[in-house]
């Protein structure tokens, strides 16, 4: 981590006013490779303990938020059955930030607009902290998954084919 102070985003203020521990860590962007995997490598972390954040729709007003490992695909058959819906898809892209707050690649499951149902992949259950977005391209947070699902309201699920 660099030496310079690191922005305070919504999803760090939440974190902090829940008490919960973290750390952050950021990464440089400027060389456009932030996919998850390649953010696990700037980072120097496993890939395995990294998750995206996923926004799907069961309908126009039925946002669905899926935390899965970045080296996975989120199946939309699993996702639809979990969150209790015939069919969900992904919420196109440039409806991203007018729905959330955030943009592609500094998306995080805390602190978005309003709050959705969220759903963990159940992979994260057995980690000791897992890697999320920190609601800035460039801002990782590392935390419990256990406390990332309470402060988030998730629940843990099968989500990935």
């Amino acid at each position: 981590m660099s030496k310079k102070k690191l922005p305070k985003t919504n999803a760090i203020r939440i974190i902090e006013s829940e008490k919960i521990p973290y750390e952050i860590h950021s990464y440089q962007t400027n060389d456009g490779q932030n996919d998850g995997v390649s953010v696990a490598n700037k980072t120097n972390v496993s890939v395995s303990t990294v998750y995206k954040t996923l926004v799907a729709m069961a309908s126009k007003t039925d946002l669905l938020v899926f935390i899965i490992p970045v080296s996975d695909e989120l199946d939309l058959k699993k996702a639809a059955k979990t969150a209790g819906f015939k069919k969900v898809e992904m919420l196109p892209m440039k409806e991203l930030t007018k729905e959330t707050g955030y943009v592609r690649g500094g998306c995080s499951p805390i602190g978005m607009k309003r709050e959705f149902p969220t759903f963990i992949d159940q992979q994260a259950e057995t980690l000791d902290y897992m890697y999320v977005s920190a609601g800035k391209v460039g801002l990782q947070m590392k935390l419990s998954p256990q406390d990332l699902a309470r402060v988030a309201k998730a629940q843990f699920s099968d989500l990935v084919k």
